[in-house]
């Protein structure tokens, strides 16, 4: 009896990603260490100096976290509220952060309870930082203000209110004490100087701004709101230099590698964008399971944390070359050789060969084609695990169906949901040239089965269009494709002509000289 032959897959070659020395470095990373938080962690902040732990800003809390820690090795719980904006000093030895209720908190990293309490606000404080002779105090706040705060005396020293809604986002100079950068809702950029009353330039972004980042040099200035990424010339009055549009939904966080040659964007899409800060073209991308609110670089580029709306923290380290290098004294696994040993082996002449009989192990669908259940087979390819990572076996079954002849008894019968499953497969990838063979002839079947049912079904009608228009489109393509292709076999045709032509012209050239000789030596 002739064993079951399973279907066979037709394997496409796939085109490898391409592989430069940004993907290298930002693919030499450990499989990320993910903790989770109470809340949404809306800020993350990594100490300047040694140890470098790092501030998680999330719910209610500010947790500070070891370099590899995944326990808290600090907690600061004393806000009623809603917790905003933990930010490190310089020195690494106190911590400032905002509010929900009001209030700007002054914490030492060493201690539990806060040494300030600023209140002025009237509206929640998102944005706190410190300005670089590490005496005052940046804040902003959703009552459209932005304060400056003077730390030892724990005065209000100047208030700007030019923002005409929420400041969400800000940061100071770190070359000159008196210079600070917020971004509001009202969609602008302003630059602050405390020496004076008014800000010093404002910059239209567009977009309700979401975060702000200044350039080591501080002649650049990047802001994020909306899904665009936007460059300034801080030394042109604010010129817009570049403006990028990669990410598909609001991009919420910025960040600065250690060497600062490449910038980093996480957005709600779940993705993180690296850019070359030279070209601001996308070198490499990181996918993450849930929405992007806060993204941070260790030093050295030591590891890639990322906090999310889920509350999940990711952190991923930098591998070492001494950690791929195995530990003395541990047992080695066999070597492939040792597993393949006698695999090769041609038995001679006067051996007795004894085969095993292997047994084949079949797939879902093939068990169901076996035993004839041709339904069931298309419904199992359907599954979204094969139709959307392993298209090819799908239209594998649906040629196997056709040779056997069952395809339309495959097809019909469907209620709406399978039905609209099979269409929105066509739509996929009836015009991929590695499928239309096969899908141009499904598509035709499922037309023909259940046209009498269009008509009685919303969501079936739209992919009937859909498919329509697309097939549409890719036949004005294809006839395209064949005037231009005839306009090529013309000018092929012509420079063959030419080509013949000019092969006599130099051959008569050439014998011309000779008959002139012999014409001489008559005379």
């Amino acid at each position: 009896m002739t064993s079951f032959k399973p279907t066979k897959i037709q394997t496409y070659p796939r085109l490898g990603e391409k592989v430069t020395q940004d993907t290298l470095y930002w693919k030499n990373y450990k499989t990320p260490v993910q903790i989770k938080e109470f809340g949404a962690i809306t800020k993350i902040d990594v100490s300047p100096l040694p140890p470098y732990n790092y501030a998680i800003t999330a719910s209610t809390r500010i947790h500070i976290y070891g370099r590899y820690s995944q326990e808290p090795v600090k907690n600061f719980s004393r806000f009623k509220d809603t917790a905003y904006c933990g930010t490190y000093r310089c020195d690494g030895q106190l911590l400032v952060a905002g509010s929900e209720d009001a209030s700007v908190r002054l914490f030492d990293v060493s201690g539990r309870v806060a040494l300030r309490q600023f209140s002025g606000h009237t509206k929640a404080v998102h944005v706190t930082d410190f300005t670089s002779d590490r005496y005052r105090i940046l804040s902003g706040s959703d009552d459209y203000t932005c304060r400056l705060w003077d730390i030892p005396n724990s005065e209000e020293l100047i208030s700007y209110r030019e923002h005409t809604d929420y400041v969400r986002c800000g940061t100071t100079s770190k070359l000159n004490p008196d210079l600070f950068i917020t971004g509001s809702y009202d969609h602008t950029v302003k630059v602050f100087d405390a020496r004076t009353e008014r800000g010093v330039m404002t910059m239209d972004h567009g977009q309700p701004v979401e975060s702000v980042l200044l350039f080591p040099s501080e002649g650049l200035l990047v802001s994020a709101g909306g899904r665009y990424l936007k460059v300034w010339d801080m030394l042109k009055g604010g010129q817009q230099l570049v403006s990028l549009k990669n990410h598909h939904k609001t991009v919420t966080c910025l960040c600065l590698s250690s060497s600062g040659q490449r910038l980093l964007s996480g957005s709600l899409d779940r993705h993180v964008k690296v850019y070359s800060t030279t070209t601001y073209k996308v070198v490499h991308s990181f996918d993450y399971a849930s929405s992007i609110l806060s993204v941070a670089l260790a030093p050295d580029d030591e590891a890639v944390i990322v906090g999310m709306t889920n509350g999940v923290l990711s952190v991923k380290h930098k591998k070492h070359p001494e950690e791929s290098v195995p530990a003395a004294g541990k047992r080695r696994r066999p070597a492939y050789r040792f597993l393949v040993k006698g695999k090769n082996y041609v038995p001679k002449q006067d051996d007795l060969l004894v085969s095993k009989p292997v047994k084949a192990h079949l797939r879902k669908y093939d068990k169901q084609l076996k035993s004839f259940q041709v339904s069931k087979a298309l419904d199992t390819v359907l599954e979204t695990r094969i139709r959307v990572k392993s298209p090819e076996v799908t239209v594998a079954v649906m040629q196997e169906l056709n040779r056997r002849g069952t395809l339309r008894n495959a097809l019909a019968g469907r209620e709406e949901k399978s039905l609209s499953l099979l269409l929105s497969f066509l739509i996929r990838h009836v015009v991929d040239p590695r499928f239309a063979p096969v899908l141009v002839n499904v598509a035709e079947i499922v037309l023909d089965i259940y046209v009498r049912v269009v008509g009685q079904s919303a969501v079936i009608d739209r992919q009937v269009v859909k498919l329509q228009e697309l097939i549409e489109k890719e036949i004005d393509y294809q006839e395209e494709l064949v005037e231009v292709l005839g306009m090529m076999d013309t000018l092929f045709a012509t420079m063959t002509v030419r080509k013949e032509a000019a092969a006599p012209d130099r051959a008569s050239a050439a014998l011309e000289p000779v008959g002139q000789r012999d014409q001489l030596e008559a005379a």
